[in-house]
């Protein structure tokens, strides 16, 4: 994830992204967010039984991956769920971060407005999210991308301590939280040794409280509330899925092999023979150029688990930023293969496809974008590579669509409307490209919500 430099163009599985969200005199620190398809699988993967029993459709909840060190996460903006890579990366296990989601979806559900202690300086939560989903915003330049995509969200409001709940909305998430897990039959051994870990910061100064304690007022009544509860439930020693393990441990490992390679390298030996370790220094190694082990270790991966989609999305990244492009097709071919619901993947391999400079992949590059685009309308980086499609196959009309689409998902409504209305006058009258640059214009019309 983080071969930290400006880049213009990234996606793939991590594909490292820094883009600034508000003018240079603004940045006190900008919110950086990650992408990545194999992550947001596996949080979505813990979370799906705690959605199955709250009501809650999970495909309305977008999952934001805040690329920051400190234990938090919070919901936003309604049904937007924030994780903090720091929180995935010291979880303990599986447990702890079922534990916390089911937490925030006790807020969700709650309809608890997170409150702002300080000035939000006009930055509201979709605001984050859109920068989040504006993986593209200035991806114009064609260089390719590394790690997890990592998104400037405008600067970091009030300094790590913008965002709380009270005291009651938090014991109500806890209760919701406790109810959904018992539905679920998941122990919640892993929420009261996550709480268990904070206890005692509320003492502590605000400034040495983990972010997780300052955004959620922690007190030792909640505490024992949940302690009593796993004392109680038929469902404390129930086992949480075998798989989860490996898919926390593969996940960590993935987070520190490309945000901290020295560290994976020293951690992940290579006389390691788990899986998660390997991966882990394959990501580490490819992140510090060293592709002469890094591919032997992922082509070992690949051969002992033909099936598993993330472990071709790594091997067409690291050949595609390497500008060995035509190797990279088959295998993000065959990701997309193995998962084709997921728009990251897809996106990948279009842009790859559209980097071999070879016109006759655009369709298929092209198919591609148009699914993503469905499941991910407001994604920055689809639309500019639909964009660059159009361009290259000189239909003016689609390009200004997919331009006025672009530079609405990442909320610049000015431009929007000026490729809309191109789009609105070239496009056949009635058709779904003129349609849809009729709404965008119109929307434009609207005041920005806030």
């Amino acid at each position: 994830m983080v071969k930290i430099r400006i880049l213009a163009v990234a996606l793939p599985a991590l594909a490292l992204v820094v883009v600034s969200a508000a003018p240079a005199e603004a940045q006190e620190r900008r919110l950086q967010f990650i992408r990545d398809a194999e992550i947001e699988h596996t949080i979505r993967t813990f979370a799906e039984p705690i959605f199955d029993v709250s009501g809650i459709s999970g495909d309305s909840v977008e999952i934001a991956l805040v690329k920051d060190n400190s234990l938090n996460a919070f919901v936003a903006g309604g049904m937007n769920l924030f994780i903090h890579t720091g929180l995935l990366q010291e979880s303990e296990g599986p447990g702890e971060l079922v534990g916390v989601i089911a937490h925030e979806i006790g807020h969700i559900a709650g309809g608890h407005l997170i409150r702002s202690q300080e000035a939000m300086e006009g930055a509201s939560a979709q605001a984050i999210l859109s920068a989040l989903l504006g993986i593209g915003a200035a991806l114009a330049t064609g260089e390719a991308g590394a790690g997890a995509a990592i998104i400037g969200g405008g600067q970091e409001m009030a300094r790590r301590n913008y965002l709380a709940y009270s005291r009651a909305q938090e014991g109500t998430a806890d209760q919701a939280a406790l109810n959904y897990m018992d539905q679920a039959g998941i122990s919640a051994r892993g929420l009261l040794h996550f709480l268990e870990r904070l206890a005692g910061q509320d003492l502590r100064p605000t400034d040495r409280q983990d972010a997780f304690v300052r955004t959620h007022p922690l007190t030792l009544d909640r505490i024992e509330s949940v302690r009593y509860h796993v004392e109680h439930s038929a469902s404390s020693d129930k086992k949480l899925p075998a798989e989860y393990d490996e898919m926390h441990a593969r996940m960590k490992a993935k987070l520190l092999g490309f945000v901290q390679p020295q560290l994976a390298l020293q951690r992940y030996r290579d006389t390691d023979t788990a899986v998660a370790p390997r991966y882990g220094r394959a990501i580490a190694l490819y992140q510090r150029g060293d592709l002469k082990q890094a591919l032997p270790i992922i082509d070992q991966l690949i051969k002992e688990e033909p099936a598993n989609p993330f472990f071709y999305e790594l091997k067409g990244q690291v050949l595609l930023e390497n500008s060995r492009v035509p190797e990279s097709l088959a295998p993000y071919r065959k990701s997309v293969e193995l998962l084709p619901d997921s728009a990251l993947l897809r996106s990948a391999l279009a842009h790859a496809l559209i980097e071999t400079n070879d016109d006759s992949v655009l369709e298929e590059a092209l198919r591609n974008l148009k699914v993503a685009a469905a499941k991910e309308p407001r994604t920055p980086f689809t639309w500019r590579l639909i964009a660059t499609v159009y361009g290259r196959e000189n239909k003016q009309a689609m390009l200004s669509y997919a331009l006025a689409e672009e530079a609405m998902a990442r909320g610049d409504r000015q431009v929007a409307r000026f490729h809309a209305e191109k789009a609105e006058k070239a496009l056949p009258a009635g058709s779904p490209g003129w349609i849809r640059a009729q709404d965008i214009r119109t929307a434009t019309d609207r005041p920005t919500p806030r």
